[in-house]
């Protein structure tokens, strides 16, 4: 090429570049060209199956945590026979989402049980990020979501030290420069995220202050408020009931977060795809709040909800707390869950306190996608928000 046709070479290649661009602009589909300014993080969670490579709306979400992986010998490794199968059509959803990022979350209830010693010492968190690494670049993943549950707490039976406090900063610390050199080489993005408690316990034996400059999200889990227990009551209250004695809600326990410093730009809020049950629950109050058996482990689908209405099951709103429940009268059964209703009002509540967006655990419990339908578009901006309407 002579220097007579380098200018001409390099406008015609931006003009061809500049009407490539056009070209996808215009034809994207809707949800991309409406831009998402807030997260939808998905937990996926097959376990012992393999994943239908059309189960997942990919359009609708901008992360996927693969659940889970596991630690043994301190190092990250797949916990079910079907992960790189499953890991690999999660990938492939790229197709229809470039944007989508997909993470693998290590750890969970049952898979804590090694952090504790895996964060012990330098040596130990070395290993431990080197296998992150290791695990990243095999499955062609964008980047690690750490489910510690919890540092210095007992959790599951596991084993938890006072340094957890301190080790769980150091970890996610030394995670966070690793992942920035790896970008360097891999020229891509790499991502770290962590599921936290939404109690006072847990901000108690962390340093949240400190940990939300090396994580891109903190995955609030403001659910779970009830689970076993000899009393009823909403497993993700939005807002607190005077009448409930536990004195629990999300919006509690995102005070309980700023109060600790950590930025509301950094926290995602977070939603279960699932019910919960309690039997001899007595006729009072429409069953909230009143004691009972409770289904210990036993989740309902949401398109399972619904249902229940033909068998007896009245749907209750609690203006207070923003959430709906069942209950059946004759059988004395109380049910709490997640409806369109309660998530597009999370939604708003997510838009109002400026929060980075709203996960959900787990995918595969929203079959019909009516619910993932609600998030998707309770967190799309106003149409009108940069035209100065009301």
């Amino acid at each position: 090429m002579t220097h007579a046709e380098r200018p001409f070479s390099r406008l015609k290649l931006h003009c061809t570049l500049l009407l490539a661009a056009l070209f996808l602009f215009i034809t994207m589909p809707a949800a991309f060209a409406h831009a998402q300014d807030k997260v939808i993080i998905a937990y996926v969670f097959p376990r012992d199956r393999v994943l239908s490579p059309d189960e997942i709306n990919a359009r609708k979400l901008t992360r996927i945590n693969y659940a889970f992986a596991n630690i043994k010998d301190g190092e990250i490794v797949e916990g079910f026979p079907h992960d790189a199968e499953n890991l690999a059509i999660l990938n492939a959803l790229k197709r229809d989402n470039p944007a989508l990022r997909i993470l693998v979350s290590v750890g969970g209830w049952t898979w804590s049980g090694n952090f504790s010693d895996a964060a012990l010492t330098r040596q130990s968190r070395t290993r431990f990020i080197a296998s992150a690494v290791r695990f990243l670049e095999r499955y062609h993943l964008d980047g690690l979501d750490i489910d510690w549950e919890y540092p210095n707490q007992i959790g599951n039976g596991n084993t938890f030290r006072p340094e957890d406090k301190h080790n769980f900063t150091l970890l996610l610390a030394e995670l966070r420069q690793r992942f920035d050199a790896e970008q360097k080489r891999l020229g891509r993005r790499l991502y770290t995220s962590i599921a936290t408690g939404a109690s006072q316990k847990f901000l108690d034996n962390t340093e949240m202050a400190k940990v939300q400059h090396y994580v891109d999200t903190i995955n609030l889990m403001t659910y779970d408020f009830y689970v076993g227990g000899p009393t009823t009551g909403h497993d993700a209250p939005l807002f607190h009931n005077p009448a409930d004695p536990k004195n629990v809600s999300a919006d509690h326990s995102l005070d309980l977060y700023l109060q600790a410093e950590v930025s509301e730009k950094k926290i995602v809020l977070g939603l279960p795809f699932y019910g919960r049950s309690w039997g001899e629950v007595p006729n009072i109050n429409n069953g909230l709040f009143q004691p009972g058996k409770a289904a210990r482990g036993v989740h309902f689908s949401y398109p399972d909800l619904p249902n229940l209405l033909a068998t007896g099951f009245a749907r209750y709103w609690d203006q207070t707390a923003s959430v709906p429940f069942l209950y059946n009268p004759s059988t004395q059964v109380f049910v709490t869950y997640e409806d369109p209703q309660s998530i597009a009002r999370k939604c708003r509540y997510v838009r109002e306190r400026h929060l980075a967006g709203v996960m959900f655990w787990e995918y595969s419990n929203d079959s019909t996608g009516i619910l993932l339908d609600a998030l998707h578009a309770g967190l799309q901006p106003p149409p009108d928000s940069n035209s100065g309407a009301d």
